[in-house]
């Protein structure tokens, strides 16, 4: 397991001695599939929406491109030309076979500790969904996190979704802080990791998303956990310490 290493900095104390304190890192959490377990209802909202436009595709393979943004699943499993038929009626169909299943997700194994876990320890937090806003509202009240969270974000924050890395940018920006800020992403996916190679954080996976091991690491992610509780049991061994 990677332990990153995080900055630090030297403040004088009451007592005029100084002390060595680390900086607070900014921790970017996805939301699906990381927080809250609902990538197999994304998938199948996906499967039925495809359906009902004439495009069947295996529930496997819109499995493995969950974590995308919308836009890009449906080239990555059709090409250009499926994307320019019924791209924009696949996502709005979509959408609403998700709600038709909303009432089935729930928060994921210790996810709440997760948040409260990084806030205790002075870091700032970042829900960063690509989410459609109505979904995200469901999961921070799943989470109960409106309080906790600095920042949220949803689709409508970024032109371009994951693996591109401008909504993980647009979760520095919302906090006002510079792209080179000192910052982890917490996700679940290989396009979490390929987001946060691309935007130079380091990123920390749970396996919730259903990639296998392999993939994760060799996509880049510096250490693997169960859950977000397990997570948080051992976040002082991460960049989050």
């Amino acid at each position: 397991m990677a332990i990153l290493a995080p900055q630090v900095r030297v403040i004088a104390g009451s007592t005029g001695q100084l002390r060595v304190m680390a900086e607070p890192t900014i921790a970017v959490l996805d939301v699906d599939g990381t927080l809250v377990d609902s990538n197999y209802q994304h998938a199948l909202g996906w499967y039925r929406a495809l359906r009902s436009l004439g495009e069947t595709f295996p529930i496997w393979r819109i499995h493995r491109l969950i974590g995308m943004g919308g836009d890009q699943l449906v080239i990555a499993l059709g090409g250009q030309d499926l994307e320019d038929r019924i791209g924009e009626e696949a996502r709005e169909r979509q959408g609403k076979e998700v709600d038709a299943l909303i009432g089935e997700v729930a928060a994921l194994p210790g996810a709440r500790d997760l948040l409260l876990a990084i806030k205790e320890r002075g870091h700032r937090l970042v829900l960063a969904s690509s989410g459609q806003p109505r979904h995200v509202e469901v999961a921070l009240d799943l989470l109960d996190a409106r309080d906790i969270a600095d920042a949220v974000t949803s689709a409508e924050d970024a032109e371009a979704t994951k693996p591109a890395p401008d909504l993980l940018q647009v979760a520095l920006q919302k906090l006002g802080a510079p792209a080179d800020a000192d910052s982890v992403l917490v996700g679940d996916s290989v396009w979490d990791v390929e987001a946060a190679k691309s935007a130079g954080m380091p990123a920390i996976v749970v396996r919730s998303g259903g990639f296998g091991d392999d993939e994760l690491t060799g996509a880049g992610a510096v250490a693997l956990y169960d859950t977000p509780g397990d997570l948080a049991a051992a976040l002082d061994e991460t960049a989050l310490a």
